[in-house]
């Protein structure tokens, strides 16, 4: 696993130890960020099940100001701050551990504000549609903000959730990539 493009390019990432976390492969990231970029000016990134990292990092790299990076497991927490070491720029990322729905309370009341938010839950405990809702109703996207959504061709997404709409959507493999641009 390493940083595919930017500031950080070529850099090796370390993966999570044992089984309960599923990375991103560089070919999917490499891919949504084509859908999405590839490359930014500014602005601040969330990922919510951020496992070793290495999607937020990607954002970074490729030109986020910011990104926050949550998860709730020790081990996980422990290789993200190894491979945001690894930049050498603690200072661009904010490691939080706990998990999702206290996270996005938290982050809330600090009156947080995100261009792009990562779903990447563990596949059996999807609950996309209802953190879409919350992440809504908490006020936590920019005006143009999108929420991108990775789950398994098991998981059927629907067009258009309250407030946001459907932009993009590609397989691959087994990974689907669905990405929601707020409405209004």
């Amino acid at each position: 696993m390493r940083v595919i493009s930017g500031k950080f390019g070529s850099r090796n990432l370390k993966s999570v130890p044992g089984n309960k976390t599923r990375p991103t492969t560089d070919k999917v990231k490499e891919s949504l960020f084509n859908m999405i970029g590839p490359y930014f000016n500014g602005g601040n990134f969330l990922d919510l099940f951020a496992g070793s990292g290495a999607v937020a990092i990607e954002a970074v790299s490729r030109g986020f100001d910011k990104a926050t990076l949550v998860d709730k497991q020790y081990a996980a927490i422990k290789t993200i701050n190894e491979n945001v070491n690894i930049t050498k720029q603690d200072q661009s990322f904010n490691v939080l551990k706990m998990n999702a729905e206290n996270a996005l309370q938290s982050l809330s009341n600090q009156n947080e504000k995100f261009d792009i938010i990562f779903l990447d839950p563990p596949y059996k405990d999807q609950k996309m549609i209802k953190q879409l809702q919350e992440i809504y109703e908490l006020k936590l996207l920019n005006e143009n903000g999108m929420v991108i959504c990775e789950t398994d061709d098991n998981v059927s997404l629907i067009d258009d959730v309250n407030h946001y709409r459907l932009s993009q959507q590609k397989q691959y493999g087994i990974t689907i990539i669905s990405i929601y641009k707020l409405q209004g």
